[in-house]
């Protein structure tokens, strides 16, 4: 007999810990959550934690799903490229190494030939507007098949990217000769060579140092990236025109979206397409205003051309470029001119 009721007291025991063991976590409104019923997504992304994309766009963002799904959604956020590498969050994403991944297209160049007609020039003024614009050509399917591999969340674009140097004034093409300036895609960096620059290709975390130390002479970027990425204080001159507008895209691997119950599906559906591509356009724009501000104020040159495809000094150069981009991407079997098209027409439906 006391041999039996010591089993069962250990008995009891060992029961009595496991089920001590299984965690709960409680959620917003002071439910309790079994932590076995909690979904962990892992967000890649580039920025750092001090811009607006991190602290505006998805913070908010993952905390808005967390609340919505009772808890039962998490997501962590990996800033400064530091889950998966810039040029490798897409296929990161595909692959499942990373559960979301926010990053350019033009980072994999050539992999968004489509997608990319949206950054050519004169095409945007905001961040909103190419938000919208990108959003709508996803939605109507004119550049949906780049995205099969992938759940795609929604669409996000840079304010317009503009020329910023130490100090040398850029009013005309010509003024970039003899300058190494780095380019954020493919389609940039065809324009600055035509203009008789040098385009070199860095990705946004390592500008700073290479500005440092003189191995570039300017940048084309847009006024977000310049803040968000501390540029401002190293460049003193800047051209603020609609050079190039930069696409990017937040996605989701296609297995762990199709894991969720459908009521989290419903989570992440109802947070994603075009509120969120408004949403994230504003906090960029507001982004970009902000640190444009700075530097006024801090007595920055300014040169301002606002229109500079009718610009008789700009106009050449940048057709030049676009003619360039939409033949290459015509000669891969791609229906370039149509995209173009539809892309116009949603840039002037989008116009803020």
């Amino acid at each position: 007999m006391k041999k039996t009721f010591l089993c069962s007291m250990a008995l009891a025991t060992l029961f009595s810990v496991a089920g001590c063991s299984q965690s709960n976590d409680t959620n917003n409104n002071g439910v309790n959550v079994d932590s076995q019923d909690i979904t962990t997504l892992r967000l890649s992304h580039l920025w750092p934690t001090t811009g607006a994309a991190h602290q505006d766009i998805f913070v908010p963002w993952a905390k808005k799903i967390e609340e919505e799904s009772n808890g039962r959604l998490k997501i962590e956020i990996y800033p400064s490229s530091t889950l998966s590498k810039t040029d490798a969050t897409y296929d990161a994403t595909s692959k499942g190494t990373v559960d979301i991944g926010a990053t350019l297209q033009g980072y994999t160049n050539g992999r968004f030939p489509l997608t990319q007609i949206a950054e050519l020039p004169g095409l945007s003024n905001s961040a909103t507007q190419t938000n919208c614009m990108l959003q709508t050509l996803y939605d109507d399917g004119a550049i949906s098949s780049e995205y099969e591999d992938t759940h795609l969340l929604f669409m996000m674009g840079s304010s317009p990217g503009g020329l910023h140097t130490v100090d040398t004034p850029i009013n005309k093409p010509s003024d970039l000769r003899g300058l190494r300036v780095r380019r954020p895609s493919a389609i940039a960096g065809d324009i600055i060579e035509a203009a008789g620059g040098t385009p070199v290709g860095l990705p946004a975390t390592d500008l700073y140092t290479s500005l440092q130390r003189g191995v570039l002479d300017g940048l084309s970027l847009p006024w977000d990236a310049m803040g968000s990425f501390k540029l401002i204080e190293l460049s003193h001159t800047h051209t603020n025109m609609p050079f190039y507008s930069s696409a990017l895209v937040v996605t989701m691997n296609k297995d762990k979206y199709d894991s969720l119950t459908d009521d989290l599906k419903k989570v992440i559906d109802d947070n994603s397409g075009m509120e969120m591509a408004k949403v994230a356009g504003k906090a960029i724009d507001a982004e970009a205003a902000k640190y444009m501000a700075e530097a006024k104020a801090r007595g920055d040159v300014m040169i301002d051309i606002p229109d500079p495809l009718n610009d008789p000094e700009w106009k050449g150069a940048l057709e030049a470029g676009t003619q360039k981009y939409l033949k290459d991407t015509e000669a891969l079997g791609l229906d370039a001119d149509t995209v173009y098209r539809k892309a116009k027409e949603a840039s002037a439906a989008c116009k803020v």
